[in-house]
């Protein structure tokens, strides 16, 4: 997932500031410098922000997997139970 974020985010910057040079006609060379900077710095935000996300994302899906088991073994404690005194 961080690898994605990055890629998107640095993308994005790199357009936006090519777009933006393109639109008040500065010079390409010093619009390219600035595209590449901007996307160098973004890439690394946005592999932080990714990073982030993912780890918040498999903590939240192991936390509801681990209730959901420990309610299924609960259900399954209390089958068991009722079943021995039939």
């Amino acid at each position: 997932m961080f690898r994605s974020f990055a890629a998107s985010l640095g993308a994005l910057a790199m357009g936006l500031v090519a777009l933006r040079g393109a639109i008040f006609g500065e010079p390409t060379g010093s619009v390219a410098l600035e595209a590449i900077t901007a996307m160098a710095v973004f890439t690394v935000i946005g592999g932080v922000a990714g990073w982030i996300a993912d780890t918040l994302v498999r903590d939240a899906v192991e936390r509801a997997f681990r209730k959901r088991v420990e309610w299924y073994r609960e259900g399954l404690g209390d089958t068991e139970e009722g079943s021995t005194r039939d």
